[in-house]
């Protein structure tokens, strides 16, 4: 379901003008891309709660301006230093037939249930969005991550994701980069090295241990 955005072109510009806006509980903001530069303010509430929304970050959103629909995509928001107010918002139009270049969400799966976390270790999420090019109509709202095989000291692998059809990675990505690790203890580091060290011991230094633990010590 494509989220809808309402808002109404707006008339003046400058500092004191924008301020004078506010005031009244609507946000300026502007429109560019495929034309004119439009400027626009919508409903601060309408918008705030928007903006709290994963998808309205991610998806083609539908800017519906004095009844007229046109697709378009978040590109940037102000908010003010303290105050849990929005202060300027930025969109940018769609061209239906072209890929699109965007970052998307990540959503880790089963990370409780991963062999790699039963056995003591630690999930770390080395990506938390992947950038992606896809045509609008293709594009995911966000990206799920199987965690349920991920063993200790291993990792998801970029090249690993499964994609939505149409999807391809782009940006600066290879497909060995770590996307998810699960990282190995340092108290179970110790341990294997130690097993290791005991394992790789020559059968004379193993049979000198025992019998260096068995004589006794020298009297002072």
């Amino acid at each position: 379901m494509t989220i809808e955005i309402n808002a109404t072109n707006r008339k003046t510009q400058g500092t004191g003008a924008s301020r004078r806006l506010r005031h009244t509980g609507r946000v300026p903001g502007v429109v560019y891309g495929l034309g004119e530069v439009g400027m626009i303010d919508i409903d601060h509430n309408e918008l705030y709660h928007k903006l709290r929304s994963e998808a309205f970050h991610a998806s083609v959103l539908s800017l519906v301006l004095e009844g007229k629909k046109e697709p378009v995509m978040l590109r940037a928001f102000e908010m003010h230093p303290f105050r849990q107010q929005v202060m300027h918002v930025d969109f940018q139009r769609v061209d239906l037939n072209k890929k699109l270049h965007i970052k998307v969400p990540l959503h880790f799966l089963n990370s409780d249930i991963a062999p790699g976390v039963k056995a003591g270790g630690k999930i770390s999420h080395v990506l938390n969005e992947l950038e992606v090019a896809c045509l609008p109509k293709d594009l995911p709202t966000f990206i799920e991550i199987d965690l349920a095989e991920l063993t200790l000291g291993h990792s998801i692998h970029v090249g690993d994701v499964k994609l939505p059809a149409g999807v391809e990675v782009a940006g600066h990505h290879h497909v060995a980069d770590a996307v998810a690790t699960v990282q190995v203890p340092r108290g179970v580091v110790e341990a294997v090295a130690a097993e290791a060290a005991a394992e790789t011991a020559t059968p004379a230094a193993k049979a000198a241990a025992p019998a260096a633990a068995a004589k006794p010590a020298a009297k002072k």
